[in-house]
């Protein structure tokens, strides 16, 4: 099928907070738009140590993560971030691996309501035009 790649902007929550609290301005919150790559096979965000710095991000906690060569490493796990697609967004925790390239997984996808559409190597809207959440 080849890669899939997003455009997608990635915000530091906590900034936002200050903003509606009123303790900074908009143009003072930590934002990264970045070209990420689409991959079903991983589950959350992957940011690396250079947007982790330039975000302000803290660690929550560190985490084993299995990597798509078979190998185990662990790395960090940073409070929330703000991702936004087009007119869609989520909110995860994202993983910090040293060195990687930033990958969008199927948690941020599900919670924008996005699949790939592998005939035109894109990101298409499951249902269309407008986002919905499945509720269990």
């Amino acid at each position: 099928m080849g890669n899939v790649f997003a455009e997608i902007t990635v915000i530091n929550v906590k900034d936002m907070g200050l903003v509606q609290d009123g303790h900074i301005t908009e143009n003072n919150v930590r934002s990264v738009t970045l070209t990420a790559v689409v991959d079903t096979g991983a589950t959350s965000l992957v940011i690396n140590e250079e947007i982790f710095k330039q975000l302000g991000l803290s660690v929550v906690k560190t985490r084993n993560i299995n990597l798509a060569g078979g190998g185990k490493t662990e790395c960090k796990v940073t409070d929330p971030v703000h991702i936004q697609w087009k007119d869609r967004f989520a909110v995860v925790n994202a993983v910090v691996l040293p060195g990687g390239k930033p990958l969008l997984g199927v948690i941020p996808l599900e919670f924008m309501d996005l699949m790939v559409d592998p005939v035109n190597r894109e990101l298409v809207g499951v249902h269309g035009d407008h986002d919905e959440l499945m509720a269990l």
